[in-house]
């Protein structure tokens, strides 16, 4: 790309323009059914309603903020502002990303405010003392060296390239003109080596309050239009990274949380896309588009549509194959229709798969009467007409089959879930439904139970064969691991559509939740051994009580250049543990100098707020105690 800006061109970057349309398409859905106008670009930065929302961790299709590390940063830092969704979106990346427990902690007044130099405060007060932005790298540079801004950016992109005679030459430019405005070498090396990484990968401050406004549209909408937003989000399915049906998958738990029905296709009701509908009862529902379904186009929903509005909705079967031209009957996309549930209104599932060719040969005889002009001894009756006698289906379509369907062609379960029954039989066994996994249940075993949605095998180094597999509940689903060992004990529980019980370890890893099955279990209806064994009912409640009362510590140690201290702070933190013994998980991170990390776990202990401040002591700045 360097090429494109020697000969003179300019180079840009158009990103976000998705979620763009998504805020348009939410605005043009809100003024149709509220009659309310949104001007995104005047909207009130401190809208209560959108920063509960992001304080909760509710980030689902918020621009930026969806991934599970976001989410949990952002809960911590409780945001009050865009310029603090400005710093997060560009310190969570490699690199900044280590940064953002200080600026959390400033924010708060948890810890004093730090500055390279008293100097530069003006350029980091409103980072609370972190280099954040490329710009104020810039402004370093020239407050602190003399360079003009112009130079800034040349040693800025010079640093970014990491050559070593260019990053040399840059040093010694930068310390002399330090030393210039009167500033001694240390100090001048001290703040060189502390912008140089940042000089990198830093964001400019404009990109970062681009996004983050963007961020807020999206946060704001949310939380004060869920349904009209979740819609938007919805028609813009298809062009997610994801996948259409991996997104309608993750969207849909997201409407079940905000008590948003999504009621399925139906050819009298559907437009094309997913399209808002007002219930009964005055409140919103989303209904599937026709064009929603795999396998079916919009063009030719469009001309069942047409066919619909030119008259009164189809009164039966027989009377959709005589309105709608069969150039667009297409003998796939109606047996997709069908088995989606489009036609329920019209007759059952299996009798109308049954009977699919005899369908579309009315549809034809109907389009060649109409072309020929022809009347039909059927136009006697006018629209009292009897209907065509329809071969019933050999057997009773079972209700498996039809939720396997909609699971294929719409991407979730929409008139009932597979594992619902078992979710009721199961609900004083779990301790954890799948959307309430999170980074603060680390260290924890939990229980969880769902249907077995996807696996994929994966090798170890050793070549052993072990498992990742999706578990879905009716709040969402989450990806566990099946080890080696666990695996070879229970391969035939991972049959797609079984339905497990699972105990369950959290883990974080590399900002990531891991979930490491400890046991796992087959349910079967009317007989439910779980986890637990043969205890008793009165036992497995006192086991859940006694497993949702512990607590987990985490603590973090940084590794410095001073050993005997590090060992000091070390053999503090242990012989606090053996002060408050107790049943609670002690996991310890120590995050060493060359910037690798190493978890441990520590003696159990009684996880409390004397013993958290008292390893906070212990520590000092450098470490952290989570409770």
């Amino acid at each position: 790309m360097e090429a494109v800006a020697d000969i003179g061109l300019l180079k840009m970057d158009f990103l976000g323009l998705a979620n763009l349309t998504i805020l348009g398409k939410a605005v043009d859905i809100i003024r149709e059914t509220r009659s309310v106008e949104i001007d995104l670009q005047a909207l009130p930065d401190g809208d209560a309603k959108t920063y509960a929302t992001l304080w909760e961790g509710q980030t689902f299709g918020v621009f930026q903020l969806e991934s599970s590390g976001m989410r949990r940063y952002i809960q911590e830092l409780k945001p009050t502002a865009i310029k603090n969704l400005a710093a997060m979106v560009a310190l969570y990346r490699p690199g900044p990303m280590q940064h953002i427990p200080t600026y959390t902690r400033a924010k708060h007044k948890l810890a004093d405010i730090h500055y390279p130099h008293p100097d530069l405060a003006d350029i980091l007060d409103e980072t609370y003392g972190v280099i954040v932005y490329q710009d104020q790298v810039l402004l370093i540079a020239q407050k602190f060296a003399g360079y003009t801004l112009g130079e800034a950016d040349v040693m800025r992109k010079a640093m970014g390239k990491k050559i070593p005679a260019v990053m040399a030459a840059e040093e010694e430019r930068f310390v002399a003109g330090a030393k210039a405005n009167g500033y001694s070498e240390a100090q001048a090396d001290q703040v060189f080596k502390l912008i140089e990484p940042f000089a990198g990968y830093a964001f400019n401050k404009a990109h970062a309050v681009c996004y983050a406004n963007i961020a807020y549209q999206t946060a704001y909408l949310k939380a004060n239009y869920p349904a009209e937003y979740m819609t938007a989000v919805l028609m813009m399915a298809e062009h997610h990274p994801a996948g259409a049906a991996q997104r309608v998958a993750e969207a849909y738990p997201e409407c079940a949380r905000l008590s948003i029905s999504v009621l399925p296709p139906d050819i009298n009701h559907s437009g094309v896309s997913f399209g808002l509908e007002e219930q009964q009862d005055g409140s919103l529902a989303i209904r599937f588009g026709l064009a929603n379904i795999k396998n079916v186009g919009a063009g030719i929903v469009e001309g069942m549509i047409e066919a619909r509005d030119e008259g009164e909705p189809f009164a039966s079967i027989e009377d959709f194959c005589q309105r709608v031209d069969c150039h667009y009957l297409n003998k796939r996309a109606l047996e997709s229709m069908i088995k989606a549930g489009a036609f329920d209104g019209l007759g059952e599932r299996g009798t109308l798969l049954a009977n699919l060719d005899r369908l579309i040969s009315i549809a034809q005889r109907a389009q060649k009467l109409r072309e020929s002009g022809q009347a039909t001894l059927f136009d006697i009756f006018g629209e009292s007409a009897p209907e065509p006698s329809l071969k019933a289906a050999e057997e009773e379509l079972p209700l498996a089959s039809q939720l396997a369907w909609e699971k294929e062609l719409l991407g979730v379960y929409v008139s009932e879930h597979p594992f619902s029954r078992a979710a009721a039989a199961l609900s004083n066994r779990v301790t954890a439904m799948c959307s309430e996994v999170s980074a603060e249940m680390a260290g924890r075993e939990v229980v969880i139970a769902g249907i077995v949605a996807s696996t994929r095998q994966i090798l170890t180094r050793a070549g052993r064969l072990f498992l990742a597999a999706e578990i879905e509940d009716l709040s969402g689903s989450v990806e566990v691991t099946v080890w080696p060992d666990i695996y070879d004990q229970t391969r035939d529980l991972w049959a797609e559509g079984n339905i497990v019980i699972l105990n369950v370890r959290v883990r974080m890893r590399n900002e990531r939740l891991q979930l490491g099955v400890q046991k796992a279990t087959a349910y079967k209806e009317g007989s439910n051994p779980g986890p637990d064994g043969d205890s008793s009912p009165a036992e497995r409640r006192a086991a859940r009580k006694r497993a949702a009362a512990r607590r987990a510590l985490r603590v973090t140690l940084r590794e410095t250049e001073d050993t005997e201290a590090d060992q000091e702070r070390l053999r503090a933190v242990m012989s606090a543990l053996e002060e408050f013994e107790g049943e609670d998980e002690v996991l310890l991170a120590i995050h060493q100098q060359d910037g690798d990390e190493v978890q441990l776990e520590l003696p159990r202990a009684r996880a409390c707020d004397e013993l958290s401040e008292r390893l906070s002591a212990a520590l000092g700045d450098q470490g952290a105690v989570v409770l």
